[in-house]
């Protein structure tokens, strides 16, 4: 692997000026350890980090301010100063400012990625109705980012240290979520996270989970027939294709009985069904991936937080665990494309993954 992937450089879009997103950014960057793993770029301007910086007295942080992301420093923490603005900044208070420059941030951060000039991008939280204008009509970063990045489809993955959770309908109202569910969507997402699963996280031969619709995953039929029209032969369709797809299980009793253990990844079809067992039965951080673009984007699993926003209050746990898993995939990939671009090393990750698959069935069985 390259030097330049040892160590990527790794953007920070700051989020609402107004919520938790420039204190997060602040106590993880304030490490000077992170500065062993990757090169921090933060798209704000120094007045807004100087400014939540008073809050943190304890707290000790050093950067070089530049307008120009070619000059960085790749020995310190950077910040590229986005407007030139005095902006007044109102912590917890949801306005206009907020959501105008937290697009601003945004922007630049990803014209950057699309430029290479940073290798993987960490979005502090916005709000989602606060930022939304002429130039953002979407209903969140990741759609945002599909969009910018012309990706055909792309998979909300959550990922913790004990299990991963895709979500095939994102931020939808869940009277239009049945509209969604399709043997063709399910399939894309599929084919997206299995994808994922090798290049992002160095599993060879995934095996994804497939949860129903309905309560008790339809009682064949009895509550809805989406399970036996829809979401089994999507199933099909998947193994069909070389991928290793279970399902549908009832998503109360997959989760109870703690099934996911079982598995690399679960597809959730829905937003509440797969993150309320996720933020409820996570080991460690939970971090928000956007699976399927050609750049890596991760966040923390968690919003703006405007009641404790400029009170020193925010753990930034998940952020700082968004940044291990931005650096962690990167480098991943840059494993996994040497790896397949070298056929005898090809050959001994396909023989060790399939020791480690009969293993798994020897134990099942």
């Amino acid at each position: 692997m390259s030097n330049e992937l040892q160590k990527p450089v790794i953007g920070f879009s700051c989020g609402d000026l107004n919520g938790i997103g420039t204190e997060l950014i602040i106590k993880t960057l304030s490490d000077n350890r992170i500065l062993d793993i990757c090169v921090p770029v933060v798209f704000a301007s120094n007045k807004s980090i100087n400014f939540y910086k008073k809050n943190l007295p304890d707290v000790t942080l050093t950067y070089q301010a530049t307008k120009d992301i070619t000059r960085l420093n790749y020995k310190q923490l950077n910040v590229v100063n986005c407007w030139e603005d005095d902006v007044q900044i109102t912590p917890g208070q949801l306005n206009e400012i907020g959501g105008k420059y937290a697009l601003i941030s945004l922007q630049q951060s990803v014209q950057a990625l699309k430029a290479g000039q940073i290798h993987g991008l960490v979005t502090a939280p916005i709000h989602k109705k606060n930022i939304q204008s002429a130039e953002f009509n979407y209903s969140g970063h990741t759609p945002y980012l599909k969009a910018m990045f012309n990706a055909d489809e792309v998979v909300m993955l959550m990922t913790a240290e004990n299990m991963r959770v895709a979500v095939l309908t994102e931020h939808i109202p869940v009277k239009e979520i049945a509209v969604h569910i399709t043997r063709e969507n399910i399939l894309k997402k599929l084919h997206i996270l299995h994808n994922s699963l090798q290049k992002d996280f160095g599993i060879d031969k995934p095996r994804i989970a497939v949860l129903g619709l309905n309560p008790h995953a339809g009682d064949e039929g009895l509550i809805g027939n989406e399970e036996e029209t829809i979401i089994k032969p999507a199933v099909k369709d998947a193994r069909h294709k070389n991928m290793m797809v279970f399902g549908p299980y009832s998503a109360d009793a997959f989760f109870a009985r703690g099934q996911y253990n079982q598995f690399d990844a679960v597809l959730a079809m829905y937003h509440d069904q797969g993150l309320i067992p996720f933020k409820s039965l996570a080991i460690g951080e939970g971090v928000n991936y956007t699976a399927g673009l050609p750049i890596v984007r991760t966040s923390p699993d968690h919003g703006t937080a405007f009641d404790i926003a400029g009170k020193g209050k925010a753990d930034a746990a998940s952020f700082l665990a968004a940044v291990y898993n931005a650096v962690d995939i990167i480098r991943s990939r840059a494993t996994w494309a040497e790896s397949h671009a070298n056929p005898l090393k090809k050959i001994s990750a396909r023989v060790l993954a399939n020791a480690e698959d009969e293993k798994i069935e020897e134990s099942e069985g």
